[in-house]
């Protein structure tokens, strides 16, 4: 039995709105794997320290409290859920006051590296239970699983993502772009664990595809490394 069958590990990573989640979950379910939205680890993360009044902007004192949050992640690409200390958090967690405070509190070497430890279980998990798993987010190539068999790093014209991002939430499409760049400086210039394209990493710009476009696209990868495993 190949690598693939055994499990695949398809890493998803690129810039914000450029279509990862929807790409991810699409490819999960046409291929029947799981699938991990570790950008919602990060924003529960950051929620729990909104609500329970840590100041985002101090390192030292979210690395204090970042072994106290309990944040489940659902793998089931037709339902994904995030759950914080028991309740189901989706809907807080797309918040703006999250969106504004997410990049910092990743950026916190201890918030990365709890996260990092869990993340790798759930894919340990899914390569030993299942067929394997989608994971997006911004380092899964190069850090979480820089041995997965398929790698893209994923984007799109800055107008395009912030057109799509702004349809999604209802906001203007000039300061959802203004923000979605912001945060691409931050993510990129962080110390630890940086938005960088992966080595053997595949890049995709979506800008001029449709949705089922870009699926087949990574579908196709996926079925190529399972050809040649």
């Amino acid at each position: 039995m190949s690598a693939v069958q055994q499990g695949v590990v398809v890493a998803i990573d690129g810039t914000s709105g450029s279509g990862k989640s929807s790409t991810s979950r699409g490819v999960a379910e046409r291929l029947g794997l799981r699938y991990l939205d570790t950008g919602a680890m990060f924003r529960a993360i950051t929620w729990w320290m909104l609500t329970h009044e840590v100041d985002v902007r101090d390192a030292e004192a979210v690395a204090a409290r970042v072994e106290e949050p309990q944040v489940v992640s659902g793998t089931d690409p037709t339902r994904p859920t995030i759950t914080l200390d028991g309740a189901d958090v989706g809907v807080e967690i797309r918040s703006d006051a999250v969106n504004a405070a997410v990049s910092p509190v990743s950026a916190v070497p201890a918030v990365r590296a709890r996260l990092l430890r869990e993340q790798r279980e759930i894919i340990a998990e899914a390569i030993a239970d299942g067929p394997g798993i989608v994971v997006e987010g911004r380092d899964i190539g190069s850090v979480v699983w820089p041995e997965a068999p398929v790698k893209l790093y994923v984007t799109a014209d800055a107008s395009a993502r912030a057109a799509r991002r702004a349809a999604e939430t209802g906001g203007d499409t000039e300061a959802t772009r203004a923000s979605l760049e912001a945060r691409d400086v931050i993510d990129s210039g962080r110390a630890t664990a940086p938005l960088v394209r992966a080595d053997g990493a595949v890049h995709l710009d979506t800008t001029p595809y449709t949705l089922t476009e870009v699926i087949d696209q990574v579908v196709a990868l996926v079925e190529s490394a399972k050809a040649k495993a």
